[in-house]
């Protein structure tokens, strides 16, 4: 069972539910096709920020990037999330660069490196704004894209995340695979300090998903982070592990359908010349 805790700026009111599902122009594909995945959807790869990037596209409706996490591929998703968020989302799954059908070259890895990927796909995509969705690695890649693109995105679910990498790269030691791209994501991480003071100036819509038993990032990062970003939800999952979306795919998808489905940015409506009665006087 998850516990929701919405954390909200001052004049934002009530969840308003509204048709951010509405079709929107289909992507085109950028780059190559160079395969498809075992679900037949042609896998793409196009030249940006000086690799080449591993991607495909899935579903219908508004754009949403996927950001995967660390060792991890565009295959990693859990089926039922894809399919859940298909359903209202022209969903971009990519690959990290060096991993699955991305390429990589000598650039030393950090987060602002991989934000850039990122940035670099949607541009090559003609993608002005989209949703975005983070999970682990990919969720403090998310952190990078908010404080340094704000403008790019609309709606953003970080699952999983950390404010210091440090703690992180020392959680996984021995747990990761002993791979020359792993190994540097890992270094990448260990460079990773959220700046506490910018989170205050996000504009962006963002609502934060962690298990109360994980082991790799904890829950505190997440709870920061709720409580600085204004207007952000805070979702715990009660027992879930690091591999919260693995464990419980239909709750996780529930969660994000209802963050990516609801406005909750209101504008009070005040009738002319109407008023507020005083409070009753007490005795």
């Amino acid at each position: 069972m998850a516990t929701l805790t919405s954390l909200f700026a001052p004049g934002i009111i009530a969840l308003l539910l509204t048709a951010t599902s509405a079709l929107a122009d289909p992507i085109a594909p950028a780059g190559k096709a160079i395969g498809q995945d075992g679900g037949g959807h042609t896998i793409y790869q196009v030249d940006a920020n000086g690799i080449s990037i591993g991607y495909k596209l899935i579903g219908q409706g508004a754009p949403m990037v996927m950001i995967m996490g660390l060792g991890g591929t565009a295959e990693h998703w859990p089926p039922q999330v894809v399919e859940a968020l298909a359903k209202t989302h022209q969903l971009i799954l990519m690959d990290n660069r060096g991993m699955g059908h991305s390429t990589a070259n000598d650039t030393t890895f950090s987060y602002p490196l991989f934000a850039a990927d990122v940035i670099g796909l949607l541009d090559a995509l003609k993608v002005e704004r989209s949703d975005v969705l983070g999970y682990s690695m990919g969720s403090t890649i998310t952190q990078e894209l908010l404080l340094e693109y704000p403008t790019r995105f609309n709606k953003a679910l970080i699952h999983a995340t950390s404010t210091d990498g440090s703690n992180v790269a020392k959680a996984l030691h021995g747990r990761v695979p002993a791979d020359p791209i792993v190994a540097r994501q890992v270094e990448a991480t260990t460079h990773w300090k959220t700046p506490l003071d910018k989170l205050p100036s996000i504009p962006n819509q963002v609502m934060l998903v962690v298990g109360t038993a994980d082991d790799v990032v904890g829950t505190e990062s997440s709870k920061t982070l709720a409580s600085a970003i204004p207007g952000a939800w805070l979702v715990q999952f009660k027992g879930a592990t690091h591999h919260l979306m693995y464990e419980t795919p239909e709750g996780f998808s529930a969660a994000a359908l209802t963050f990516f489905e609801t406005n909750e940015t209101v504008t009070p409506k005040v009738e002319p010349n109407a008023s507020v009665a005083p409070p009753p006087a007490r005795p």
